[in-house]
């Protein structure tokens, strides 16, 4: 009975391991509506302060499947067109975890009436446990577990013009030290990840808008990964969208808007494809709240 359970674990280890792998990235398939995780210079599209929160619960039903809490904060700096903020993600996938921390300061010059340049730069440090010794303490071949912290940097920049659209990329992770027991497979754990996004806002009539939206994310250890994605918005108030994702993974996703200063967002998440767990699981679930303030009149923010 022992040696079967200890079969059971391996197993299960090494389908972890195999899925983390492919799941190179933090992924929200309500990443249009916040893209500060992924780049910063984002923030510089909301003259108005905000906090912002996501929480994921990956295939729901699965024991040890990924979660990810994410939660970020901006601030203007109006007279240099400016903006400052924090990021916060954790990461958990059974034995792993993940925690990211940091603070980022991003700046826009005026191209035209309607169009702006930005950039970012970020600071900050990402740590990492994988707990092997949970798996089975008894067994030599995980007894040893990795802790380590590492510096990171971040860069973005982003074309836009507020309401209409905007066109960034980003390398939000570059890590650059390596602070306790190194994982002998750094590849794996640290990869560096650009993103290239974009989305245009249209206006079909008084009370209807549409959004297009895709991000991309490109790594030269893992498989290229593309989101792409629709919202239509009533009234400002009200968002219904679709979401489709190269990992043949498809999702719903609808949020409501308070006073253009409270937003709550929900997503449902499922795979159909034959190599996708997602068909094993009760979806992904996700949901979002957004806060906005400022001393003046907040106007809709729908991009």
């Amino acid at each position: 009975m022992k040696l079967f359970k200890q079969a059971l674990l391996t197993i299960a280890l090494i389908m972890i391991f195999s899925v983390s792998q492919a799941q190179q990235t933090t992924s929200f398939t309500q990443y249009h509506d916040n893209q500060i995780p992924f780049n910063s210079a984002y923030s510089l599209l909301d003259k108005a302060g905000s906090v912002n929160l996501n929480s994921r619960r990956q295939w729901a039903g699965i024991e040890g499947a990924p979660y990810t809490f994410q939660l970020n904060g901006s601030l203007p700096i109006e007279k240099i067109n400016g903006a400052a903020g924090l990021s916060l993600t954790y990461d958990k996938f059974n034995i792993e975890k993940l925690t990211e921390v940091s603070a980022f300061f991003a700046k826009a010059v005026q191209l035209s009436d309607q169009n702006f340049f930005s950039a970012s730069l970020s600071a900050g440090f990402r740590n990492y446990i994988a707990s092997y010794s949970e798996v089975d303490p008894n067994d030599i071949s995980f007894r040893t577990d990795i802790r380590e912290t590492v510096g990171t940097v971040g860069l973005g920049v982003m074309l836009y013009s507020p309401e209409k659209y905007y066109i960034g990329a980003s390398l939000p992770r570059l890590s650059f030290r390596s602070l306790g027991t190194a994982s002998a497979d750094e590849k794996r754990n640290y990869s560096n990840t650009y993103y290239f996004s974009g989305a245009y806002l249209f206006t079909l009539n008084e009370d209807v808008k549409l959004k297009p939206a895709t991000m991309v994310a490109y790594s030269r250890t893992y498989d290229t990964q593309a989101d792409i994605s629709a919202t239509v918005y009533l009234k400002d108030k009200f968002g219904f969208g679709v979401n489709y994702k190269t990992t043949d993974e498809v999702a719903g996703v609808v949020s409501v808007i308070f006073n253009n200063s409270l937003k709550f967002g929900y997503s449902y998440q499922t795979g159909f494809g034959n190599a996708n767990i997602g068909r094993i699981s009760k979806g992904s679930h996700e949901i979002s709240v957004g806060i906005r303030f400022g001393k003046k009149p907040l106007q809709p923010k729908l991009l």
